[in-house]
């Protein structure tokens, strides 16, 4: 157990943060879930904007990393064209 304030802020910091962050993951995940349960080509290139901004947000706050969000905009695009 932490016995300095600096620690147990540290503490309370860390799991709020990570309670935010996880947040934001499931809130995405469940975008790109959507999104490809999408089975209308229309519809599905309407959202894919939307869904690649969000993946972008995420990046830039370092959520998730860059990489990871170029990787899962590349292939809802690839989906969506192949609708």
């Amino acid at each position: 157990m932490a016995h300095h304030k600096s620690a147990l802020k540290r503490i309370r910091q860390t799991e709020a943060r990570n309670e935010h962050n996880k947040y934001y993951a499931k809130t995405v995940r469940n975008m790109i879930k959507s999104l490809r349960n999408i089975t209308e080509k229309d519809a599905a290139a309407e959202m894919l904007p939307k869904v690649s901004s969000y993946l972008d947000k995420l990046a830039k706050k370092n959520i998730i990393h860059d990489n990871k969000a170029s990787n899962l905009k590349s292939g809802l695009a690839k989906h969506v064209n192949s609708l």
